[in-house]
């Protein structure tokens, strides 16, 4: 069944006036109209350059979007390193952890939506800017075990643009969910075009739910 959310796009916010001059300079720009939620995952693709991640903080601060990403707690001991990924949006995880790093990250997803604070987490499914054959599953399984939709965003370096519009809930029919994500950033292009994963999983370990919802 379809569930509509309203009012569409509730949470706004106000990004930084330096940043939004500097995306400019550069030639680039954001189209987003705010998150459909308080929780969420965000997917970024593609990843075929460091030049993305520069390209994205920036974009970050011009909308003033909090956004975290996971990283290995090991990094976060770190002195002035790790408080830094603080400062950036980093969330410590431990990859030697007996329930896995996805786990531990649907457990606070849930405990964020418990409380009614707010969450999105930012990831790259295809894992590094080398060529893949496809996406790890993790943005897949953290979505539906914490029952938060989806969030694409496309990054385009052939319009210097990245693009933030689509919001989907997946519905654990692994091959619908794909190619309604591939669907909607088929036509961005990477910093190295021919460096983009092809859009659909790695692995097909993924739990079913009976749920089939779509943000408007």
């Amino acid at each position: 069944m379809m569930m509509d959310f309203a009012p569409r796009h509730p949470v706004q916010f106000q990004g930084s006036r330096v940043a939004k001059a500097l995306l400019r300079g550069l030639g680039w720009r954001a189209v987003f109209q705010g998150l459909p939620a308080l929780q969420g995952v965000l997917v970024i693709y593609p990843h075929t350059s460091n030049w993305d991640f520069v390209i994205a903080v920036l974009i970050k601060w011009s909308l003033g979007m909090p956004v975290q990403f996971w990283g290995k707690d090991a990094l976060f001991r770190i002195p002035l390193f790790g408080g830094w990924l603080r400062w950036l949006g980093g969330v410590p995880v431990s990859r030697t952890a007996p329930q896995g790093v996805v786990e531990q990250m649907t457990l606070i997803m849930k405990q964020k939506k418990s409380s009614g604070q707010y969450f999105w987490l930012a990831l790259s499914p295809e894992g590094t800017r080398k060529r893949t054959a496809g996406w790890r599953s993790g943005f897949y399984r953290l979505a539906l075990q914490a029952d938060v939709p989806v969030g694409l965003a496309a990054l385009d370096y052939s319009r210097k643009q990245l693009v933030l519009c689509e919001f989907l809930r997946l519905t654990g029919r692994e091959t619908e969910d794909m190619a309604r994500i591939a669907e909607a950033l088929g036509e961005c292009r990477g910093f190295t075009p021919g460096g983009a994963a092809p859009v659909s999983l790695l692995d097909g370990r993924i739990p079913r739910v009976a749920i089939v919802t779509k943000l408007p």
